[in-house]
């Protein structure tokens, strides 16, 4: 469980890197140094008529200058007034919210698809020189930085850049054969890579991406189905905030 603390954070600087894609780094000296990769936090607009956060996750952690980058894609009202922010604004943030991938000492395999990609690149520079698999449609973006912290392979919806398909596509194009699996991206994506593992017994965690409410799971909002039943509640199911986002393949049914 994240210890979660609400703080006003300061804009460092924002740009657009991608369609509908932002690059934001915020200063946030008390939340930054305990954040680790795989979980996110909660944003909250200006918007009074909005009165939910939004759950941005986390791409990079500068702990030492207590800095975190966000990479995120406008989807809405909340995180188009997001785009809008410039240098030395303010922002309330409540963080890190969730559990992160758990580091192993293994030939890590790590996968992205779509805005699912920027968590990948804290987890790669944590991890030792892993193979990544990126997924995207039609533009990349982060590929340079990915580049720098692994082996980057790269698949494409029409074949404009890397593997033509999809991130299962490329795994056995290029043959890449791991021993642990860290995966964030559209639950089909999930469900394909869940279902690799399965067969070829490797352990694969997954970043689920749920819609969120409270964000702290208080509401409910983002359960998700799990193989076992929960000792509390002895229902199947269980809260992607909290307990999650971050999951071993095996524990969740999707």
């Amino acid at each position: 469980m994240s210890d979660k603390t609400i703080e006003i954070a300061v804009v460092e600087s924002q740009e657009k890197i991608a369609n509908g894609i932002y690059s934001l780094w915020i200063n946030t000296p008390t939340v930054a140094p305990k954040a680790v990769p795989g979980q996110f936090i909660n944003i909250y607009t200006n918007n009074q008529s909005l009165l939910l956060p939004r759950p941005i996750s986390i791409c990079e952690i500068d702990k030492a200058g207590g800095r975190l980058r966000l990479v995120y894609r406008v989807v809405g009202k909340g995180t188009d007034e997001f785009s809008s922010l410039k240098k030395d604004d303010k922002i309330k943030i409540l963080g890190p919210i969730g559990n992160g991938f758990p580091l192993m000492d293994k030939k890590a395999l790590l996968v992205g698809g779509g805005i699912g990609i920027p968590p990948m690149l804290e987890l790669a520079k944590q991890l030792n020189n892993p193979t990544i698999v990126a997924g995207y449609r039609d533009e990349l973006f982060l590929d340079t930085e990915l580049s720098n912290a692994g082996q980057l392979f790269v698949s494409s919806d029409n074949g404009a850049f890397g593997t033509k398909g999809n991130v299962m596509d490329a795994i056995k194009a290029n043959n890449i054969k791991p021993e642990v699996i860290y995966a964030c991206g559209p639950m089909i994506m999930l469900k394909a890579l869940k279902e690799y593992a399965a067969e070829n017994n490797i352990p694969a965690y997954i970043s689920l991406e749920e819609r969120m409410a409270c964000g702290v799971g208080a509401c409910l909002g983002c359960v998700c189905k799990t193989v076992e039943k929960d000792h509390h509640t002895h229902v199947n199911n269980t809260r992607v905030c909290t307990e999650g986002p971050v999951f071993e393949a095996k524990e969740v049914d999707i």
